[in-house]
């Protein structure tokens, strides 16, 4: 199993399910939650090396989660992902807390590229 556990937060199963499994298949450990509130419940708990979450969910959002773990300053790295081409979601993302943005979908070097990034912060 990997030093480092990454969260990964959406809304749909499929592409969680999906996600999770690719992370472990690169040698991340990985876990995935239906929502950020589900995320919060679990973390007070835990430890993970980095989020990845997707932007728009029902309930809390993805900006609102990454700005609530930058307020905390947990340090935790936050990777935003989105399935919306809006222009303005990058700054958007960025001011929210994200190191990078992925936009759905993705390949596995960009996911790479961003994981690298994330933990290195």
């Amino acid at each position: 199993m990997s030093e480092f556990l990454i969260a990964v937060i959406d809304d749909d199963e499929s592409f969680r399910m999906a996600l999770v499994e690719s992370l472990c298949s690169l040698g991340f450990g990985a876990r995935g939650f239906a929502s950020a509130e589900d995320f919060i419940t679990w973390e007070a708990d835990a430890e993970c090396n980095c989020v990845i979450t997707d932007i728009h969910m029902s309930g809390m959002s993805g900006l609102d989660l990454g700005r609530l773990l930058t307020g905390r300053r947990c340090g935790v790295p936050v990777v935003m992902v989105t399935a919306r081409s809006d222009v303005s979601i990058d700054a958007r993302a960025a001011t929210n807390g994200a190191i990078c943005l992925l936009r759905k979908p993705f390949k596995t070097e960009a996911l790479i590229d961003c994981l690298e990034k994330a933990l290195k912060a």
